[in-house]
């Protein structure tokens, strides 16, 4: 290695000569968040579940690291407040069957 990045294509990474790192994109996650929990969030981290493999053929291995760690961020995110929102909604209409019993 003379001169050149540690992450370059080809370069030793983790003792694996020539092997490209197995780098998860959350792509899964980052679709289904979007379809069914929070769709502007998702769709932040669709963005970044897409840059991970142009990352990785770059041989920027710690660039793709991080983006594939933003993707998750952003899907868990996105899955929190869909889990939230549902819960919200399920107390807001057991007040209202709850609050309209009691007028009867």
């Amino acid at each position: 290695m003379s001169g050149g990045s540690p992450y370059q294509a080809g370069s030793d990474f983790g003792g694996n000569q020539g092997q490209r790192p197995q780098i998860n994109n959350h792509m899964v996650k980052s679709i289904l968040s979007t379809i069914f929990c929070c769709l502007p969030l998702g769709i932040v981290a669709i963005v970044f579940s897409a840059q991970v493999n142009g990352k990785i053929d770059a041989g920027d291995y710690v660039g793709a690291q991080q983006t594939a760690d933003q993707a998750s961020k952003w899907g868990n995110i996105s899955i929190g407040l869909g889990v939230a929102g549902t819960v919200a909604y399920f107390i807001f209409v057991a007040l209202a069957i709850i609050g309209a019993s009691t007028q009867q």
